[in-house]
């Protein structure tokens, strides 16, 4: 609740609203086309990034890999859009790219920042678009969570919890926050290691429950084209 805090969060809340409301007014082919942008944006957030931090001789396998689950939500909205078939993914990064936008920018904590405007704006825009592609798609695009995509996605990422859990014992890393809890104050982190990790799985399960039934509501919205 720091005055940067409240800056940033009345900034990004202002950019989400006015994208939404911008959609309204474009034409199905014109609203493709910024999912478009927001995947190169992405793509090249994916790329330039870590070959930054490699150049400036900080690139580290135990923190920089693209292993935590924003950035692979990340990774997997930068294709998103340019793919035919993209309900199953859409499905995994409309809980994914959601909850883990709204949570990184209520509770911030820049892995690796190395004190650059660059790394502090890049933070903010990854986040804010991995939460606002799949509400832009849902909203103008029509792109809704399939039937019993609550379960499906819930399951990967217990899929992945087992993958990358061995991996961070391996390495010492602490990839999606399974080795130890986040240094942000987050208010979905009950308890210690392993305790906050059966917490944080009930968390989702009812937030994921929750989006789903949001998403299944339809509002009046103006045809397009």
């Amino acid at each position: 609740m720091s005055d940067e805090w409240i800056v940033n969060n009345c900034a990004v809340l202002v950019v989400i609203i006015f994208v939404l409301m911008l959609g309204r007014f474009l034409s199905r082919q014109q609203n493709v086309r910024v999912t478009y942008f927001m995947g190169v944006i992405l793509f090249f957030t994916s790329v330039v990034t870590p070959l930054r931090t490699a150049l400036n001789g900080h690139w580290n396998i135990v923190t920089d890999l693209p292993f935590h689950l924003c950035g692979i939500s990340g990774l997997i909205c930068s294709f998103l859009p340019f793919l035919k078939r993209k309900q199953g993914l859409f499905d995994f990064v409309f809980y994914t790219g959601i909850i883990g936008g709204i949570m990184s920018v209520l509770t911030p904590q820049m892995n690796g920042f190395d004190g650059s405007d660059f790394s502090y704006l890049e933070y903010y825009v990854r986040h804010v678009l991995i939460f606002l592609m799949p509400l832009y798609m849902l909203q103008n695009l029509n792109i809704r969570p399939s039937k019993y995509s609550v379960l499906r996605s819930f399951g990967i990422l217990n899929i992945l919890l087992i993958i990358i859990m061995p991996l961070n014992f391996y390495l010492g890393s602490n990839y999606m926050y399974l080795a130890e809890p986040p240094q942000a104050n987050n208010p979905l982190i009950i308890g210690v290691w392993p305790y906050y990790l059966l917490w944080f799985e009930l968390f989702i399960i009812i937030l994921m429950s929750i989006f789903y039934g949001l998403s299944t509501i339809k509002f009046d919205t103006k045809k397009t084209n």
